[in-house]
């Protein structure tokens, strides 16, 4: 018991203690935050006194240069102010300089404008008096001509309307006179030149192609291995020859020619049909009406094929690409169809040739005139099928297949239907008229050659003071002799044109035919 009290004493003095320590600590506590707050504060205003001292500086510092800088660029505005201003017054005085001189030119060319004004008024003056003088002088002038008019009219016993007539007519009938003499002059010299290159071109032309000359006909003989064959041919009461006959179109003659057949028609496409089924039909030996037909329909078959085979063939040969096959199949059909006896597919390729070779003399499209050349006749194989004649009809197939316009153009003109458009074009007609005019290239029967021979001299007749006309080389050339008091030179020279130009489209004739005026006055007398 003694004990407790004393523990509890010592407790209670250590919570005394305790408390007291704990005042004591926060009022020091306090006591110490108070003080850092003031010596922060004291801090803080020494800082921001300083920063306040240091920003008073700098804007000074900073005030002086702007200052500084300013009365720099003050200055250096003045001075480009004074250089600007120094440089317009220079140029307002070399302006002032120009100026003064225009005035001074403008001056000066017053000054000879007024002189040159005062030479043209003294001109005018003079042109016044001399036109005066020219106005007295042309009525002397008309005086006197009225004055020796009367006499001349007096003395001739004329008009002078009358006498001016005469004049103006004579000086025509000289014009005229000079002018014919002149063309002929000119036509000439251009023939004789143009002659000598044209036969050199044309002579190069033809030595370089090898044609036949030979003229076919319109039949086709087959041969027979007997004659007795011909009786089996001709059938029962001539079943079969009937029954060929209608199947093929064509006429079989069977005469007392030994072996021999002929079979004849006028469309060589049918005829080379019924010579094709006609040999088959001999060499199977089996002929009736029924294999007739068969025989035939193979045949017609073959000859299509082969018509397409030649086509091609000659557009090969030839030197022709692209054509349509329509065309081909033309081209092919003109082997078996012939002019004046002359195979068109041969006579076709030979102007395709000579056309060509003279192109490359000249200097010209040779595809151009080769194709052409080639097609120029294609439309004869068509004429026994459709109306109109081979140039319509072969413009018209041209045409439809796409052929170039000058292609068409070398058809439609080498017979001079229509205008030449290009030099092929003549190429062509040239080299068609050297095909067909070639001996033995073609014939013609007597009463079409009498006709033409008839039809040449009466056109040359026809003219005025044309005594004697002489059909001469086979209707190749034609003389025509005229009266001299009735034809002078100048009208025998237009004479020769004429007739040529009537025989061009008047007469159908191969080739060319050649006319010649001949004008020749005699003086005779005798001596006594």
């Amino acid at each position: 018991m003694g004990e407790f009290p004393l523990a509890a004493l010592i407790g209670a003095a250590g919570a005394v203690v305790a408390v007291l320590t704990f005042v004591w600590g926060r009022r020091s506590g306090r006591q110490i935050e108070v003080s850092a707050q003031q010596r922060a504060k004291a801090t803080a205003e020494e800082t921001a006194s300083r920063i306040l001292d240091d920003a008073k500086r700098e804007a000074e510092t900073l005030r002086k240069g702007a200052v500084v800088a300013g009365k720099e660029e003050v200055l250096q505005l003045r001075e480009s102010h004074e250089q600007d201003v120094r440089q317009r017054r220079g140029d307002i005085e070399r302006e002032e300089k120009r100026v003064g001189e225009r005035e001074a030119q403008v001056d000066r060319a017053r000054e000879s404008l007024e002189g040159r004004e005062q030479e043209l008024l003294r001109r005018a003056r003079e042109v016044e008096e001399k036109g005066q003088a020219h106005v007295a002088r042309e009525s002397e002038l008309d005086r006197l001509i009225a004055e020796e008019r009367r006499k001349l009219e007096q003395l001739a016993g004329m008009s002078a309307p009358a006498a001016k007539a005469e004049l103006v007519k004579r000086l025509e009938d000289e014009a005229l006179a000079d002018a014919a003499s002149r063309l002929r002059e000119i036509r000439e010299s251009a023939k004789r030149n143009a002659e000598r290159e044209a036969k050199k071109i044309v002579a190069l032309a033809v030595q370089r192609v090898a044609a036949e000359t030979t003229a076919e006909s319109t039949v086709s003989a087959v041969s027979l291995p007997n004659d007795e064959m011909k009786g089996r041919i001709i059938g029962r009461e001539g079943r079969n020859i009937r029954a060929f006959e209608l199947a093929t179109g064509v006429d079989v003659i069977i005469d007392d020619t030994p072996d021999t057949v002929v079979v004849s028609c006028f469309d060589p496409v049918r005829r080379e049909t019924a010579r094709l089924a006609l040999e088959k039909l001999v060499s199977d030996g089996r002929i009736h009406p029924g294999r007739i037909e068969e025989v035939v329909a193979k045949a017609r078959k073959e000859v299509d094929v082969a018509i397409i085979e030649t086509g091609e063939q000659a557009a090969y040969d030839v030197g022709v690409a692209g054509l349509h096959p329509e065309l081909i199949k033309l081209i092919g059909r003109m082997k078996w169809r012939t002019s004046y006896g002359q195979n068109i597919l041969a006579h076709s390729k030979e102007v395709a040739w000579l056309a060509g070779m003279m192109a490359a003399e000249l200097g010209l499209d040779v595809a151009l005139a080769k194709r052409g050349a080639l097609l120029h006749d294609v439309g004869k194989v068509l004429t026994h099928e459709h109306e109109g004649t081979h140039v319509q009809l072969g413009v018209e197939v041209a045409t439809k297949y796409g052929e170039n316009p000058l292609v068409v153009n070398c058809i439609a003109a080498h017979h001079d239907d229509v205008p030449h458009e290009s030099e092929v074009s003549v190429l062509v007609q040239a080299a068609d008229g050297i095909s067909g005019s070639r001996p033995g290239a073609r014939r013609e029967a007597f009463e079409t050659y009498v006709k033409r021979l008839e039809g040449l001299e009466k056109i040359a007749s026809s003219y005025r003071g044309v005594e004697r006309v002489f059909a001469i080389q086979a209707g190749r050339e034609v003389r025509v002799v005229v009266t001299p008091e009735q034809v002078d030179d100048a009208r025998m020279t237009a004479m020769s044109e004429e007739i040529a130009r009537r025989i061009e489209s008047e007469l159908q004739y191969p080739g060319q035919i050649k006319v010649v005026v001949i004008r020749e006055s005699r003086a005779v007398d005798f001596a006594r």
